[in-house]
């Protein structure tokens, strides 16, 4: 349903797109071509039919946007889940590894067999 709609959306925002583009706010543009009396529809039906479909393409954007936003999948799935956020998932708390012995005599003048004493 998400894809079906953001299809739409696309589909309107060019068309809503091109209307604009062919308008202009000075009454030239598109309606100033048809200029000619013996045309069915006059400048002034064309400039209504541009101006009307330019709303009615803005709201269809509008409520195709609110529909999207409601229809996206939120569904979490357990395989889709990215390696960085299992990592963070299984990491380790640092306070809670143990500390290990480490390999350096206790005794700093003691001798390589561990005696302590100078041979």
């Amino acid at each position: 349903m998400y894809v079906f709609v953001s299809v739409f959306i696309v589909v309107v925002g060019v068309l809503l797109t091109l209307i604009v583009l062919v308008q202009n706010s000075k009454g030239g543009g598109l309606a100033s071509n048809f200029s000619s009396s013996n045309q069915m529809m006059g400048v002034r039906k064309t400039t209504d039919f541009l101006e009307k479909s330019t709303w009615i393409l803005a709201i269809a954007l509008l409520v195709l946007s609110l529909v999207a936003s409601m229809t996206i999948p939120r569904d979490v799935e357990v395989g889709n889940r990215s390696a960085i956020e299992e990592q963070i998932r299984n990491a380790v708390d640092p306070s809670q590894i143990p500390e290990f012995p480490s390999s350096l005599p206790q005794n700093p003048t003691a001798g390589p067999d561990g005696t302590g004493g100078q041979e």
